[in-house]
This record gives structure tokens, C-alpha cells and sequence, in this order.
């Protein structure tokens, strides 16, 4: 069965990385939700995709200058605030998996020490670009569930992300291929598309045989993997 994943949330119809986008998603019955984790000038953790709030508030400067406070006053859509991990992990765990990314400078240990402290280790799955940042995931213990973001589908980066213990691998819609699904499946790597936002993409890979499909418009994917999933 593939897998349903909604990225920031449901970017594409709700304010992306907002309580509100992963109520929308968790509604839908979505597998998983994916969110991004910043630190504050106070060192507290935001979910927050860019390192600035230029794009997704009404305001501007960057994360890491900027006290809890002061970010928790801007506008992220609609009326949204800003959430903390821990209020995403409230929201989220017991109801689907959470994928991580730790984007921001030193989020690793904090995020860590964050998921073990809500006891929620077993329904998280740290996610990065930066595969040293999931080494270091990996140093805390091998207990942990990482994978790795590898948007062309390099067979170096399938090599590497096999090497450090991930379980799979997300690539960009558009670069998936039969091939590089073999290759994955052949490091004993599962491999995830990221945002195929239409129906047409999502059939398509459907179709190259993916483990999981994680999209800006969960509305679209959770009622047509629902079916797929009923007959395959």
C-alpha cells in the first residue's frame, strides 16, 4: 500500500506549516504529515519552512533573530499563528506519523530531546537534505526512524542514505523513474515522490510503483489512494 503524506500540512488549499493546514490533513485520513523546524533567538522550536518569515507572514526578518514572541504575532494565513513543534506533536501523534525536517542551524538535539520528552520517538520520522544532520539523529540512537531528501534521485545519495540507516528516500515527482525505483528498492530503500499536486502526477506514480507520495494537495490523494488501495 503506498502511503499519503501532506506536506507543510495541505500547502496547497490551507496556510502551509499552521495547526489549521494539519487539522485539514489529519480530517482528510492522511498516512502522515510533514512539517519544518526552525529555533528562535530563545531556542524554541517553531514549524516554519524558511529561515526568514518574509514569505509565509506578514512580516519579515529572520527565524533565528526573532524571540517566540515576536514570531507568535505575525500572520501565517488566514489568522494563523506560528505553531511550536510541541503543539504540532499534540496535534498530530495518535492520529498519524509526523516527518520532521530539521531545517534550521542546531535543531537536531533539540528536536530529539523534544519528541523523547512527549514520549513520541515511534510516530516521528526525522527527515533532512543535510544527511549529517541524520547522522547525528543516528548518533542519539539507532532506534530512531530517519530519511533522507534527495530531489534529483542521485544513486550516491540512495548509496549514502543506505549507508546511515535510512528507511527511505524522498525524491521530486518529476525525477522518479522505473530505474531509480529499482535502485532504491535494491539498497532495501523505500522511496517517497514529493509534490505531485495534480491527479494526472499521482496516477504517474502510482504507477512507477513508489512506496509513498507526499503532496501539497492531500484533498486530491486521500480519496484516490483510498481506492487504489482497496483493490491493490
Amino acid at each position: 500500500m503506498i502511503f499519503s503524506l501532506g506536506h507543510r500540512g495541505a500547502a496547497g488549499v490551507q496556510p502551509e506549516n499552521t495547526l489549521k493546514g494539519f487539522r485539514y490533513a489529519l480530517n482528510l485520513g492522511i498516512d502522515a504529515v510533514e512539517c519544518d523546524v526552525h529555533l528562535t533567538r530563545d531556542d524554541h522550536l517553531v514549524v516554519i519552512h524558511d529561515d526568514t518569515v518574509d514569505r509565509t507572514t506578514n512580516g519579515s526578518g529572520a527565524v533565528r533573530n526573532m524571540r517566540l514572541a515576536q514570531l507568535r504575532r505575525l500572520d501565517a494565513g488566514q489568522g494563523e499563528r506560528i505553531p511550536t513543534l510541541d503543539e504540532v506533536l499534540d496535534l498530530v501523534i495518535g492520529r498519524a506519523k509526523l516527518f520532521c525536517e530539521l531545517k534550521g542551524e542546531g535543531v537536531v538535539d533539540a528536536v530529539v530531546d523534544t519528541v523523547l520528552a512527549q514520549k513520541a520517538q515511534e510516530k516521528v520520522i526525522f527527515i533532512s537534505a543535510v544527511f549529517g544532520r541524520l547522522e547525528r539523529v543516528r548518533q542519539r540512537g539507532d532506534h530512531f526512524t530517519i530519511g533522507t531528501i534527495a530531489g534529483e534521485g542521485q544513486l550516491a545519495d540512495f548509496e549514502r542514505s543506505a549507508e546511515i540507516g535510512a528507511f527511505g528516500v524522498g525524491v521530486h515527482y518529476k525525477n522518479i523513474c522505473l530505474k531509480m525505483v529499482d535502485q532504491a528498492r535494491a539498497l532495501g530503500l523505500g522511496i517517497r515522490a514529493w509534490n505531485p499536486d495534480t491527479l494526472w502526477e499521482q496516477q504517474a506514480m502510482v504507477g512507477l510503483r513508489i512506496d509513498g507520495i507526499g503532496t501539497n494537495r492531500p484533498d486530491i490523494l486521500v480519496p484516490y489512494l483510498r481506492i487504489m488501495n482497496a483493490f491493490f
